[in-house]
């Protein structure tokens, strides 16, 4: 369980295929700190820590998580938000995030404002139901509110501290992120089903 609040960006050092998953080495400021067994978020998919040293660390892909993310497209040099799972006796910051990516959502558009900047995206219409206005959402694990709801688009908005922090500055139009739906929202919408 996560709270879409990144702890760390990351850098992906170097990607292998192995049969078809995708094993990824990622350096990042919290690599040392990390145990082999542990769950994190990476761009909001939870992956599990297969080998840790100093300043990196060692995840594995496998093709479903391939097929339902961007994690295929990322190389060499791709920045990755980081957050370690959350610790029960913390603060809830951002909103309830288990890091099991429903879909991917593309940038349509990207506006720097005075002192902010706001994100459209796109998505599948078959998630519609699950977008409200003031909504929460994680976009490559990041919490954020959505506001401005179509029906298959939806635009966020992102303050500094955001921005400088995270791995949204190099989100521009053609990006596909990857987008986590509210939890409570989906269980929800099962229960009326």
């Amino acid at each position: 369980m996560f709270t879409g609040i990144i702890e760390s960006l990351g850098q992906v050092q170097s990607v292998e295929s192995k049969g078809s998953n995708r094993i990824f080495h990622i350096a990042s400021a919290i690599s040392r700190e990390l145990r082999i067994d542990q769950s994190v978020s990476h761009d909001g998919v939870c992956l599990t820590v297969e080998a840790c040293n100093d300043n990196s660390h060692q995840v594995t892909a496998i093709e479903e998580t391939l097929e339902k993310t961007n994690l295929g497209d990322w190389r060499p040099g791709h920045l990755v938000n980081l957050e370690r799972c959350l610790v029960m006796n913390g603060r809830l910051d951002g909103h309830i995030v288990q890091g099991h990516v429903d879909s991917t959502a593309i940038c349509l558009e990207s506006n720097a404002l005075d002192g902010s900047w706001e994100y459209t995206f796109q998505f599948p219409k078959k998630f519609s139901h699950l977008v409200i206005e003031k909504g929460s959402i994680s976009l490559n694990g990041t919490s954020l509110t959505i506001f401005n709801v179509k029906k298959t688009k939806f635009t966020v908005a992102v303050i500094p501290y955001t921005y400088e922090h995270t791995s949204i500055s190099k989100v521009v139009p053609g990006v596909k992120v990857n987008i986590e739906f509210d939890m409570i929202g989906k269980y929800v919408s099962r229960l009326l089903q």
